[in-house]
């Protein structure tokens, strides 16, 4: 997998930072540990640990004094402003949504109002969940306006942690909306408002893409408690194969751990010619295995994931993916959260967007 870790180490420590600002940790004018006690911290490089403070004085949050160190630096306006929160245990785990709240950030501050980052580490999902619910608490005390709350998953508890995180706010009343995945699994919903992606519609066009490049069966491969947006991408995958009249069974649809080269040598002994895993992550790690297997891509089999995040197009196989329409996904969130605000009454609402296909070498495709 040809991705640059530097890149997912000052993230964990940038959002790591961010969520102790906003969690109250580190108050207004404090001084933030130095460089070097932020580096045994979090053992990584200095280069690491400036750019995360780096970006985090763009923020706004740090203001940066040579010599003298690093200081928490939150306007005093910001008390007359209204306030929202985000709740994404993933954020620093995953790219997809930093841009998604990135263009959150900006639609707010057009509204006058200030978005707070908030994020677990890279810890175990357990302590994720912890950490959500903590910064739950956080902003129940200082009185947002409303939380952007993407539940939690990888986690055999996940029901439980984001039900009693749903409880947290509704006993506060505050206003919440859903990113990219509902709390129940699908075809089920809930009564909150959801912005995403036609996750069906998505794992449809995928499947439908892989059965024309000239895949005779496609299998789907996911991870142990996945978001119920996969069992959406499943079923368009599974409408797709109906509808080429490809006998589906649902021992095609895998379930474990693309790093394990038995589970993935397992694949190799079923017959597919194709196939589509429930994110890029997972495709990633997929593909890097079937390399250790002496397993070819797209040559032995064919590989597809959803997101298009930055180092698909250069793993050893630039990856076929299904882009997610990020900006537009931050822009209709904040649209969501303020109609909210203003009509606590009107029914929720669940907002889809379309996905791009994207046709990379993985697939098999004639470039």
């Amino acid at each position: 997998m040809a991705t640059d870790t530097r890149e997912v180490k000052h993230a964990v420590v940038r959002e790591k930072i961010r969520s102790e600002i906003q969690g109250g940790t580190y108050r207004h004018g404090d001084r933030l540990p130095t460089e070097t006690e932020l580096c045994q911290r979090f053992h990584v490089s200095r280069p690491t640990v400036g750019r995360a403070l780096s970006e985090l004085q763009r923020e706004g949050l740090v203001e940066r004094i040579a010599g003298s160190g690093t200081y928490v630096q939150l306007p005093e306006t910001s008390k007359d402003l209204g306030l929202l929160g985000l709740v994404i245990p993933s954020l620093g785990e995953t790219e997809i949504f930093e841009p998604i709240c990135g263009q959150m950030a900006e639609a707010a501050g057009k509204q006058g109002l200030t978005l707070l980052w908030g994020a677990s580490g890279r810890g175990p999902s357990q302590q994720n969940g912890e950490e959500a619910k903590h910064l739950c608490h956080s902003y129940i005390e200082q009185d947002v306006k409303g939380v952007f709350f993407a539940p939690l998953e990888f986690d055999p508890n996940q029901e439980r942690v984001n039900l009693d995180i749903v409880q947290l706010l509704n006993d506060a009343h505050i206003p919440m909306v859903l990113l990219d995945r509902d709390l129940h699994p699908f075809p089920y919903r809930s009564g909150y408002d959801l912005v995403g992606v036609n996750n069906y519609r998505a794992g449809y066009l995928l499947t439908q893409h892989l059965l024309r490049c000239g895949a005779q069966r496609v299998d789907f491969v996911m991870r142990s408690f996945s978001a119920p947006t996969v069992e959406r991408r499943i079923a368009g995958y599974r409408e797709a194969l109906l509808q080429a009249d490809i006998p589906y069974s649902p021992s095609w649809v895998h379930c474990g751990d693309p790093d394990d080269a038995g589970f993935v040598s397992a694949l190799c002994n079923m017959d597919a010619t194709g196939m589509i895993c429930a994110n890029d992550a997972t495709a990633a790690s997929l593909i890097t295995t079937l390399d250790t297997l002496g397993k070819t891509v797209p040559e032995d089999v064919r590989v597809a994931g959803f997101d298009d995040v930055k180092y698909a197009k250069h793993l050893r196989s630039p990856l076929t993916t299904m882009r997610q329409p990020c900006r537009a996904l931050g822009e209709i969130a904040m649209e969501t959260m303020l109609n909210r605000i203003s009509n606590p009454d009107v029914a929720p609402r669940h907002i889809q967007l379309e996905c791009e296909l994207i046709v990379r070498a993985s697939c098999g495709a004639t470039l």
